[in-house]
Formats: structure tokens, C-alpha cells, sequence
């Protein structure tokens, strides 16, 4: 078979080569090409030890990204590319790292260590296609298949079970059916493993290609417990109102569809109901409310991102969305649509809209749908008109105002926010001129 590789990854490859050292591609960059993809990453796997790859690369620019076990990075021009030398390695006892590396001389050797058939594949020019453990079979089939055992991989390392659905859904493959019996019976062991690692593997699946099915496989494998509990509470719970769909965790999983693979808006769309069991009751004639469940969410998306190591920004990001989500409006409330672009920062509205905009098309109301259309245009308009929005955009400033004998702060404050709600009404009003007569009036009111 006929593999085409950048002349910069070959180039790494035949001075490993020249130098007497075995060397293969391996792993996802042989499984993207096999499946017609262009590769993210170039990793290569060699018999060279560390130090000696170190010395073939010696006029190159390397770091030692874990030399230790047995991985070094070659920065190139056009490039970087992996290189790791063959290894064996023992469980994963601190959630990150293997407590042992044992380097192997041999491809096979190296191949058996991996987690699933489809990342054992390996090629060079002189071997071609090196597929020990039907890897290309199982891309043919679709199929997420551990390396010999299951239950030894996931004992191994837990983490794999999380990339088990990461890998099915962004591939949209199947998981195998002693692999994932494999997972349900060690989903447990999720536990043990580092916050950030679960993270990081959690995220590609919300982020993914699919986030619905791997969501769903979280639940199938029993890793959701140990991934996200507080999703838990969501699933299966019927709000019991004719307007909604039933099932939140459903609703949930629509909404995850149809917004784009941005993860802090994913975040978002997976929280944005999180707190309605907390938050449920009944009016006279039967139909159930949901006040204040964005407050909720907020909380819950604060516990759970904070568990999982995430950074505040992140954080911060997500909740704003969570809890703004039910601030709809018309177009003809384009006031009140300036107010919380003016709350929430024009760099958020429009992550707004499209949660919004998913939330009402998984509800199915025309209404609700309208709605988000309608303000989307609207601020394409304010924002298109340059309407103030802030203080600052105001055509004058607390200099201006002392001119007209405004000394304390605190009065000059007064003013500004006074002419600021006059021009969100009346964007026309913003013109020096006329904003220093309003403010002499306004001023004249206080003293």
C-alpha cells in the first residue's frame, strides 16, 4: 500500500534508518491515513534509545518532552514530530504516569503494549503495513477493540476506558462487546485516575465529532458515575409539561447536537438544565416550572468544572452562559437587548444566541425559535449601528462633565449612568452636544 508521508516526517525517518535503527510510524497517524484522513499528529516509534536519538538529531532543534519514558519531540521547520522508543511499560498507579518503562528492542514487543488495535497499526518503506492485532480489520468494521485482554488494558490504565468512547464517537465506530463488558466491570477504577487526565479525554468527547453518542456510551459503559455524576440526576427525569420534551437528559443531548464543537459552549448546552430536578414545581393547573434552575446550574457547573481541574476562565465562561440562557427578547426590546450585552460583554452574546437558539430548537416552539432569530438580527443591527452599549461610548466623559462644575465623583457617576440609560433608548441622543444639555438637567435635579 502506497503511503504518502511529508517530506519532513520522512526525513526523520531515514536518519533513524541510516543510522542502523529500526523505525516505523505508528499509532493514530497510520489509522487516520488508513481511514483517508489527514494526520494531527506524526509519531514514530524506533529501537534507538533515547540518548541515541538525542545524538542522531543532534543539529536539530529536540526537547526532551519525556525522555524518561523513552519520548523525545523533533522540532522542524515545517513541523514536529514524536519520536519514542520502543517500550513496554506497567499500570498507571498514580492516575499519570506508568510505574515502570522497560525499552524493547523489537516492533512487536512495542505494538503489544498499546490500548486498542486501531492505534497499533506501524509502516515504513522497508516492512510496509505492520498490523499484528487486526487493526486494519477492525477500521474496516468500525470497531473499538483492545489489544489482546480488555480487563489487563484497563487495569493497566483506566484512562483507556474514557478513550474507548472518545475513540467510538468521534470515529463513530462501535465499541467491542468484551471491551465494553470490560468497562462496565471496571468502570470504578475511573476513580483512581487524575482529574486532569479524565478531563482531558471527557472533553474531546463533548467537543467531539458525536457528542450524543459518546455521551450515551459513558452511560452504557457505567463510567458516568465517575466521569460527571451530577448528570445522573437529569437522566430519565420527565418534567411533566406538554410544551417540553419529557426526558431533560434527552433535551440535553439535543441541545449538545446543535451547537458547534466549541467546548465552552458544549460546557454550556450540558449544564444549561442540570439544575431542573432541583428546581421543579407545579402551578394550579398541573403544568411544572423550573424558577430559578439557571441559578442552580450555575452552582452545579461550579462544583463540577472545579473537580475537574478546569481553569477559572473556563469556568467563568460556561456559567455566564448558564446563567443567562432563559434572557430572551424581541426585537422590539432592543433596549433591554443592550442592557445585557452591557451585563454580559459583547464578546459573549453571541455564544448566547447560538445556546439560546439550540435550546429553542430542541424544544420544538416556533415561538421560542423566532424569538432567537429575532435577536440575533437585532443585535447584528446594534452592533452593525454602533449603538452605545457602555459608559465609555457615550460622546462624552466625566472630563466633559466637569465643565459644567460636576466635582465629586460620585455625582459625575450619577450622570453618566443616567445618560447611558437615555441613549440605550435613544441611540440618536449621543451627540456631545446635546448629551451636555441633558446632563445640566440632570445635574440640576441632584444638587
Amino acid at each position: 500500500m502506497k503511503i504518502d508521508i511529508p517530506h519532513f516526517v520522512e526525513d526523520v525517518l531515514n536518519r533513524l534508518s541510516d543510522n542502523g535503527y529500526e523505525t516505523y510510524l505508528v499509532g493514530g497517524c497510520i489509522r487516520d491515513i488508513l481511514m483517508g484522513k489527514p494526520p494531527k499528529d506524526w509519531d514514530i516509534t524506533t529501537s534507538a534509545l533515547p540518548h541515541e536519538i538525542l545524538e542522531v538529531f543532534i543539529d536539530r532543534k529536540v526537547v526532551n518532552t519525556g525522555a524518561k519514558y523513552g519520548t523525545v519531540t523533533v522540532i522542524l521547520k515545517e513541523g514536529k514530530v514524536e519520536v519514542t522508543t520502543f517500550r513496554s511499560e506497567g499500570a498507571y498507579s498514580d492516575g499519570r504516569h506508568p510505574d515502570w518503562v522497560y525499552f524493547e528492542k523489537t516492533i512487536e514487543a512495542d505494538l503489544s503494549r498499546r490500548d486498542f488495535t486501531i492505534n497499533s497499526i506501524a509502516f515504513n518503506n522497508a516492512k510496509g503495513l505492520v498490523d499484528l492485532f487486526g487493526g486494519i480489520e477492525d477500521i474496516n468494521k468500525g470497531l473499538i477493540r483492545t489489544v489482546g485482554n480488555s480487563s489487563d488494558r484497563f487495569i493497566e490504565d483506566g484512562l483507556r476506558m474514557i478513550r474507548a468512547v472518545r475513540f467510538a464517537a468521534n470515529l463513530n465506530f462501535n465499541i467491542h462487546d468484551e471491551t465494553l463488558a470490560a468497562m462496565q466491570q471496571l468502570a470504578e477504577k475511573i476513580k483512581t485516575i487524575s482529574a486532569e487526565r479524565v478531563r482531558d479525554e471527557f472533553f474531546q468527547v463533548i467537543a467531539g465529532a458525536n457528542p450524543t453518542y459518546g455521551m450515551n456510551l459513558l452511560l452504557e459503559a457505567g463510567l458516568t458515575p465517575f466521569v460527571l455524576p451530577e448528570i445522573l440526576p437529569i437522566v430519565g427525569f420527565e418534567q411533566n409539561n406538554p410544551y417540553h420534551d419529557k426526558d431533560v437528559f434527552k433535551h440535553t443531548l439535543c441541545v449538545l447536537e446543535q451547537t458547534p464543537n466549541v467546548l465552552h459552549i458544549r460546557l454550556a448546552a450540558l449544564f444549561h438544565d442540570i439544575g431542573k430536578p432541583y428546581s421543579y414545581t407545579l402551578d394550579d393547573e398541573g403544568i411544572g416550572h423550573f424558577y430559578g434552575h439557571n441559578a442552580k446550574g450555575v452552582e452545579i457547573a461550579i462544583d463540577a468544572l472545579k473537580r475537574l481541574r478546569c481553569p477559572n476562565k473556563l469556568i467563568k465562561q460556561v456559567t455566564l452562559l448558564v446563567d443567562y440562557h432563559m434572557k430572551y427578547y424581541k426585537k422590539n426590546q432592543k433596549t433591554e437587548l443592550k442592557r445585557l450585552i452591557g451585563e454580559i460583554g459583547r464578546e459573549n452574546i453571541s455564544d448566547l444566541l447560538i445556546l439560546q437558539k439550540a435550546d429553542a430548537m430542541c424544544k420544538k416552539k416556533l415561538r421560542l425559535i423566532a424569538n432567537a432569530v429575532e435577536m440575533e438580527t437585532a443585535v447584528e443591527e446594534i452592533f452593525h449601528q454602533k449603538e452605545p452599549i457602555f459608559i465609555e461610548e457615550l460622546a462624552i466623559s466625566g472630563d466633559d462633565l466637569k465643565q459644567l462644575g460636576l466635582e465629586q465623583g460620585v455625582i459625575i457617576g450619577k450622570v453618566l449612568d443616567e445618560l447611558l440609560n437615555i441613549v440605550l433608548e435613544k441611540p440618536e441622543l449621543n451627540e456631545k452636544d446635546t448629551l451636555m444639555e441633558i446632563a445640566h438637567h440632570i445635574w440640576l435635579k441632584l444638587i
